[in-house]
């Protein structure tokens, strides 16, 4: 099955861009060619873009407080398995101390860094990186893989709280949603969302239909248009029956 999600919200629309680039770096960084460690650091350029928003880190405090309290209230209950909540607190704690400590804008370093301030300049330019122009950068390409991937994730070192806290926060959105069969009438769904609770929408879709959603909505109502390339991979859309799943997360 292939997986999209849809966000409600700009919140949660920030928090899955992070999380795509969290693993995109993470991906890059486990291979040992220069190449890969190049668009690793563009990668971690974009992290720091994506994640100066001077109001992320108070809104991942107040949804890891919230968490917080709200698993606090289940500790003594029966049907609730203890160790496990623990577990899980201790793990919000953790996240909660980590981002209480970070100083300053997330990504602040890597800015004020020499060497990776004239990289992050020249990186735009089509071929800004060659060694003519970049001649330390060419020179820290030569270096050991072992050497290069430290350096990365020294640099990396500074997002490692909210990483963290992304995941688990999008970990406990997920878990919120149980998957639904549904079928798309004649190419498309439509559903009213009660109460406007709902944070984020999951689809599934078997990849042998060959079928792509094009999902637009909000926290109110979501619809959902299923459509299938065509020779130049231009979207189409159906006028068929579709079966798809669906989750809706709070």
């Amino acid at each position: 099955m292939i997986l999209y999600e849809h966000p409600f919200n700009e919140r949660v629309r920030t928090f899955l861009r992070l999380e795509h680039l969290f693993q995109r770096f993470e991906t890059l960084t486990l291979r040992d060619q220069s190449v890969d460690n190049h668009f690793a650091l563009t990668t971690l350029f974009e992290l720091v873009d994506a994640g100066s928003r001077t109001d992320l880190k108070s809104d991942l405090l107040k949804d890891l407080e919230r968490h917080k309290q709200h698993f606090a209230l289940l500790r003594g209950n029966p049907s609730v398995a203890e160790e496990a909540l623990e577990r899980l607190l201790e793990q919000i704690e953790h996240c909660h101390s980590g981002l209480n400590h970070a100083v300053g804008r997330m990504g602040q370093q890597i800015n004020e860094n020499e060497f990776l301030a004239a990289l992050r300049n020249r990186i735009t330019i089509p071929g800004g990186t060659c060694s003519f122009d970049l001649p330390s950068y060419h020179a820290w390409q030569h270096r050991s893989a072992t050497d290069r991937r430290a350096d990365i994730l020294r640099w990396f070192d500074t997002f490692q709280p909210m990483r963290e806290s992304v995941a688990l926060l999008l970990s406990l959105m997920r878990d919120t949603g149980t998957p639904q069969k549904m079928m798309a009438t004649g190419g498309q769904y439509q559903q009213s969302l009660a109460q406007g609770k709902f944070q984020l929408m999951r689809i599934a879709i078997d990849p042998s239909l060959n079928c792509i959603p094009e999902i637009s909505g909000n926290r109110l109502m979501v619809w959902v248009r299923m459509m299938r390339p065509d020779a130049e991979s231009r979207l189409q859309a159906l006028h068929e029956d579709v079966p798809f799943e669906m989750a809706l997360c709070q």
